[in-house]
């Protein structure tokens, strides 16, 4: 098969699926962007997709993981919501955070609790509304 010469680049990341107990999905904006997207982020030289998570989820939000702790789900591909002609490849980690509240560190300008009810009239980030967004 040929590949097409339009074919996406493609940025690397990891990021969480943190849920509340009331079943929410836990989506962050970063400052200049119009998307929610879960958190995460790029990794840096030599670290493994859950170090990248761990450092990038207490850079952002505060929250304290353990990367040996996270739940791997997988890898997933979407379009990049920030970024045109880009996709996302993101290692993806379910993340309990027990009793810790995230709060707005870094570029994080707004964080969101939601499912898809209740997420109307809001930008979601392609790979959180296609895979993750719960009902």
């Amino acid at each position: 098969m040929r590949q097409d010469a339009t074919e996406p680049r493609r940025i690397r990341v990891s990021a969480a699926v943190i849920t509340d107990a009331a079943g929410r999905l836990l989506l962050v904006r970063k400052a200049g962007t119009t998307a929610f997207m879960q958190p995460g982020g790029k990794p840096e030289p030599g670290e493994t997709a859950a170090e990248t998570l761990a450092r990038e989820l207490a850079e952002e939000i505060r929250l304290d993981v353990d990367p040996a702790a996270l739940e791997p789900l997988g890898e997933f591909a979407a379009v990049a919501a920030n970024e045109p002609g880009f996709e996302v490849v993101a290692d993806v980690f379910r993340v309990d955070i027990g009793d810790q509240e995230p709060v707005l560190d870094a570029e994080i300008v707004e964080l969101r609790w939601v499912t898809a009810a209740t997420a109307s009239g809001i930008e979601i980030a392609p790979l959180a509304r296609e895979f993750f967004l719960p009902e």
